[in-house]
């Protein structure tokens, strides 16, 4: 299975599917579409059933059942690369045998251990990286890669006793819109895993609470000239209110349980200006808190304003899928255990973050997240290990293995 994992990896990472979180269509980009068109075809000659892909770029597709009486389970990987660095004409490098050394990625770029430590963990492995101008898009075309592969292989082989299998590649994941056109219902599984994890081992079943808070500053402007009395600078005001927000409680200064608020975007003119966050937190309490504290700050800087005004409009994103996984405590002991039967140990950790796993949870369809081997996602310092890659094939066939022995009824 290698050769055919390795092979369809670096087919899929050289098409370009950068999401765009300007447009409001789904997919955000046409070359998530062709991408899915295309795999449409490859699951079709596969032999895979019912290939079905959305008029909104969802592609799913089915192993039949080879035993009765085995809950349906699913695998869900994403079409887009994320929009933070470009995802276009991806050179791929094989580096065979790491010994443990830097390595050069183009002309000016270093993927180097004394950086990421976590490159040793692979002395005498295979390694993919960049060229060092786009990111290299494991994140999450390994995640494809591993589920068709994994699925193709429980299709030649029939005497493996499982339920139904089902998959499904989601567009747009990469701008919080992945699960916005699920159909659950449809998809038919009774619990999923999304295999879009990071390093080898990963199993994660908690996620952040999340919302969006947009501080519109009002002002008023004038020429500068005959500003006196009368202009109201709201870059000024919105530059003021950041300056007094907390100074550690940011992603930078954050870690494991830890949340934040997060500045992502500061934009305006002297008449309007517009301050976005975004807030994090695992504990829902704490989060609420969060969001109040906030609005109720911006209450106490107006309340000290002669002139001008800030408005906040907080939405939430998305919740801690924890809660809904937990009252389903098998789900994670199936992954658990495959993980365990391919000589690895699990790496149970809280994702900062989210997937659209974390969506689906509370849409009806649990559903954990599950490593794909690839570290630094998002820039050019992104690699992955193929060896990794394979064990993530052989987790997936073993979840169905397990299913199969432990659920049947």
């Amino acid at each position: 299975m290698r050769q055919a994992l390795l092979e369809r990896f670096l087919r899929y990472i050289k098409i370009d599917t950068q999401s765009d979180g300007q447009n409001l269509e789904s997919p955000s980009t046409p070359s998530q579409f062709e991408f899915a068109k295309l795999l449409k075809l490859e699951l079709e000659e596969l032999g895979f059933h019912r290939v079905e892909l959305s008029d909104k770029g969802y592609l799913s597709a089915s192993v039949p059942k080879t035993i009765e009486g085995v809950p349906c389970i699913g695998f869900i990987a994403h079409l887009d690369t994320a929009p933070d660095f470009s995802g276009a004409n991806v050179t791929p490098q094989l580096i065979h045998d790491y010994d443990g050394s830097e390595i050069k990625l183009g002309e000016d770029e270093l993927l180097s251990p004394e950086l990421f430590p976590d490159m040793l963990k692979y002395l005498g492995k295979t390694l993919i990286t960049t060229d060092g101008t786009s990111l290299l898009g494991g994140d999450d075309k390994a995640g494809i890669s591993e589920i068709i592969t994994a699925l193709h292989f429980l299709l030649q082989h029939p005497e493996i006793p499982h339920g139904e299998v089902r998959l499904c590649f989601t567009p747009d994941e990469e701008i919080g819109r992945g699960a916005d056109h699920f159909d659950v219902p449809e998809f038919g599984a009774q619990w999923a895993y999304t295999i879009d994890g990071g390093q080898l081992g990963e199993l994660e079943f908690e996620n952040f609470n999340a919302a969006t808070a947009v501080i519109t500053a009002k002002g008023n402007n004038c020429h500068p000239g005959t500003a006196y009395g009368v202009m109201v600078n709201a870059q000024t005001m919105a530059a003021r209110f950041h300056a007094k927000m907390p100074l550690h409680d940011t992603p930078e200064g954050s870690k494991d349980y830890d949340g934040f608020f997060h500045l992502i975007n500061m934009q305006g003119q002297t008449e309007a200006a517009e301050l976005t966050y975004i807030i994090r937190d695992f504990d829902l309490e704490l989060f609420e808190k969060r969001k109040t504290w906030l609005t109720e700050r911006v209450k106490s800087y107006n309340a000290d304003l002669v002139l001008g005004s800030l408005e906040i409009n907080i939405t939430d994103s998305y919740f801690n899928m924890k809660e809904q996984i937990l009252p389903y405590p098998h789900i994670i002991d199936i992954a658990e255990k495959a993980i365990i039967n391919q000589g690895v140990t699990p790496l149970v950790k809280p994702i900062r973050g989210g997937t659209d796993g974390s969506r689906l949870s509370y849409m009806g369809l649990p559903c954990p997240n599950i490593f794909t081997g690839g570290h630094n996602f998002h820039g050019k310092h992104e690699y992955i290990c193929l060896e990794s890659m394979e064990k993530a094939v052989d987790v997936i066939i073993d979840i169905c293995k397990l299913t199969a022995k432990e659920q049947q009824v």
